[in-house]
């Protein structure tokens, strides 16, 4: 944040001096010495546009990447994107894995029309990368992948992708699965800054884990203002998720929320008005996406939970 107000728009005292005691936290688990990535920098109050991810229609809709899947599916990529406007939303995520196995130029100008003529905005992609590979064809895979992806992505209109960091690879050590992902991030996110393109690193997992896994490696990605993280509220599976959404929160360039939550990996109904605040309290201002993943309908709940957003965002 900058260190005078002026002549940027201040939130309240109580918030301002609430979002430095973060700060100051989620920085405290940067190693000293790192090249840090830096949080980004905000002016206004907290702000929210209500996005969904296709994920939340993963049961439903045809797989194709980064690996083809066996799912029947019963709706289309274009079918998603009418949901979203039926239910009045700001943007639709366009998750990578529904689009078709051979994404075409004209295929990509039909989806950002479809958005554009519906009233919507593309808040982003998401790709099911894996930095943590040695060096070899997997590895060469999942580079040229993200770059494909960062190429779509510029061309429909998404301002930002969600990566993941990927697994210790059987035999391997963390410490060097972190060297490897540290230097694919450092790699995709130059080529992504030359389309274009935020690259945002989701807590999902692997060594991401925890927030101090996944700050360590925001840590030694090279500063850059087109790379931040993607705070899931649903995927920390610790003692305190809650209080581990806090340390990440500053980082975040791009939110989802879930409806269920996991303590010591014990899934419970997420506190949806805690998670919010979470990042009212970090000084977000951006996408905030449901990823709605419980076996129910999601066509019949999906509407509730909005609902339910809408008023916490107000």
């Amino acid at each position: 944040m900058p260190a005078s107000p002026s002549p940027f728009e201040s939130p309240p005292v109580s918030r301002r001096t609430a979002l430095a005691a973060l700060t100051a936290s989620a920085a405290t688990l940067i190693a000293p010495g790192l090249r840090a990535a830096e949080m980004p920098k905000r002016t206004g109050k907290p702000f929210f546009k209500l996005s969904l991810a296709a994920y939340s229609f993963n049961s439903q809709l045809p797989k194709n990447w980064p690996k083809p899947g066996k799912t029947v599916p019963k709706m289309t990529l274009l079918d998603f994107i009418d949901y979203c406007a039926e239910q009045d939303l700001d943007a639709a995520e366009l998750t990578s894995y529904y689009f078709p196995a051979e994404v075409t130029p004209e295929y990509l100008n039909e989806v950002k029309e479809r958005c554009f003529r519906l009233g919507l905005d593309v808040s982003g992609t998401a790709i099911g990368n894996d930095f943590c590979k040695p060096d070899g064809p997997d590895r060469e895979f999942e580079v040229a992948m993200t770059r494909k992806w960062i190429d779509y992505a510029a061309l429909v209109g998404a301002p930002v992708i969600r990566i993941f960091a990927g697994n210790v690879p059987k035999g391997d050590t963390e410490e060097a699965a972190l060297d490897r992902c540290v230097a694919g991030i450092d790699d995709a996110v130059a080529y992504a800054a030359t389309k274009g393109v935020i690259l945002a690193l989701e807590n999902h997992g692997g060594i991401t884990a925890t927030p101090e896994q996944l700050l360590k490696i925001v840590g030694r990605v090279k500063s850059s203002p087109w790379f931040g993280v993607n705070f899931d509220s649903g995927n920390f599976r610790t003692a305190d998720p809650y209080g581990d959404l806090e340390k990440i929160a500053p980082f975040a360039v791009n939110a989802q929320v879930k409806v269920s939550i996991a303590p010591n990996g014990k899934p419970e109904k997420a506190d949806m008005g805690r998670i919010v605040e979470i990042l009212k309290k970090a000084g977000y201002r951006g996408y905030l996406v449901l990823e709605y993943e419980e076996k129910e309908d999601p066509r019949v709940e999906i509407p509730k939970y909005l609902k339910q957003l809408r008023e916490l965002i107000g």
